[in-house]
């Protein structure tokens, strides 16, 4: 038996369409990313899109994003998305695009927000395994479906700006809007 090890390399206009696809595949009640969504988080200057695949230059697997917001010394980053299709789940691949995303927020030293279904136990379980808490609730977040999310932290790697600074910012992980 032959194991695939992933490619993680930078998502690129190239694999556009492939993402698209995969977001109505996969988002289909929850207003999925069309092609335009994904151009502009390309071209955004603080946003770093990453992409697994099972060999270079392959189709994509997954795709994840995250921001890089703020200034030197105060920098915040914020998960846009991760996913992965569908018939590579449970290959760890949800795992390695989180990890090139937390290089991006170890290298400035920035905490990490994300928003993430409520009934997403796989994602919450990955987030919480990572260091992430959970801070509020917001109620009706995913569209159209309605569904609520959970907000969540994770502190900068050297805890500046860590969890319990943002808790109290957010009201004591009470919910928000």
């Amino acid at each position: 038996m032959t194991t695939v090890v992933p490619i993680i390399d930078a998502l690129g206009h190239r694999d556009i369409p492939r993402c698209a696809a995969l977001e109505k595949e996969m988002f289909a009640g929850d207003s999925p990313w069309p092609a335009t969504a994904f151009r502009a988080e390309l071209n955004a200057p603080y946003n770093r899109y990453f992409a697994i695949r099972d060999e270079p230059g392959g189709a994509v697997a997954g795709y994840a994003g995250i921001s890089t917001l703020g200034s030197e010394g105060s920098f915040d980053c914020e998960i846009h998305t991760i996913a992965v299709a569908p018939t590579h789940r449970g290959r760890g691949y949800g795992r390695a695009l989180l990890d090139a995303l937390l290089e991006v927020a170890d290298s400035v030293d920035a905490p990490v927000f994300l928003e993430v279904r409520v009934d997403n136990v796989t994602a919450i379980a990955l987030y919480e395994r990572n260091g992430f808490v959970r801070s509020g609730v917001r109620r009706g977040y995913y569209q159209p479906s309605g569904a609520d999310a959970y907000t969540m932290i994770r502190p900068s790697a050297s805890g500046r700006a860590g969890v319990d600074e943002s808790l109290d910012s957010a009201g004591k992980g009470g919910q928000h809007a």
